[in-house]
């Protein structure tokens, strides 16, 4: 029998930060990217930021030379984080006895919710991979990060997948989930038009692609 799924929740990670000069540096951090998911990089003035962290424009100056830093520093962040939170994900011990689809559902719904929560960041983040090398190293990064973790789980679960190379299978069918997370959520609306799709309809397609796409009959 399956562990009780709840067991089994995604959580975002926040690796912890224990060095007191932090303090007020991670306060900022944390209002600008409240600040930029609600509102969007452009649209959030240091003035705002700075009045949300309990801090002062010139406390922000003296840790970023202009705004433009400060998105790279969240990213940085993001990065650091991501790597993290994947790494609790995909940790074979909390998928032990879980079937493929299981897994696939749980990650992409996971997706689908950071997502949602964390929009107008990763909106941001995703205009500037067209014209910053840095940037788009690091989502490059990222991405081979999470399937490869993901791959590794699936192939011990050779059995239910029928694709010949599941490991190029699962780099193959993230790659599908983040182009359409990119392309739904960040710079279209999958919750109006001719698809109408809500947030849980899309994961629950993303899921169904994935799966077909492997092999696996659910």
């Amino acid at each position: 029998m399956s562990p009780d799924p709840a067991s089994r929740s995604l959580r975002w990670v926040r690796p912890p930060r224990q060095a007191r000069s932090q303090e007020t540096l991670e306060r900022i951090l944390d209002a600008a990217e409240a600040l930029v998911s609600e509102k969007g990089f452009d649209d959030t003035p240091v003035s705002e930021i700075v009045q949300r962290a309990g801090s002062s424009v010139g406390a922000f100056y003296t840790r970023f030379p202009d705004k433009d830093s400060l998105i790279h520093a969240l990213h940085e962040r993001y990065f650091e984080q991501a790597i993290a939170t994947a790494d609790e994900a995909l940790e074979p011990g909390r998928w032990e006895r879980a079937r493929t689809e299981e897994i696939v559902a749980a990650v992409i719904g996971f997706l689908v919710q950071i997502y949602r929560e964390q929009n107008g960041l990763i909106r941001a983040f995703a205009v500037r991979n067209q014209t910053d090398d840095g940037f788009r190293a690091l989502r490059e990064r990222l991405s081979h990060y999470v399937s490869r973790h993901l791959a590794g789980l699936l192939a011990t679960r050779g059995a239910e997948i029928a694709h010949e190379d599941p490991e190029r299978a699962a780099a193959f069918g993230m790659t599908m989930v983040f182009g359409t997370l990119d392309d739904a959520m960040l710079f279209g609306d999958m919750r109006s038009g001719a698809l109408a799709l809500s947030d849980d309809d899309l994961a629950a397609e993303l899921t169904r692609a994935f799966l077909a796409y492997l092999g696996v009959t659910p």
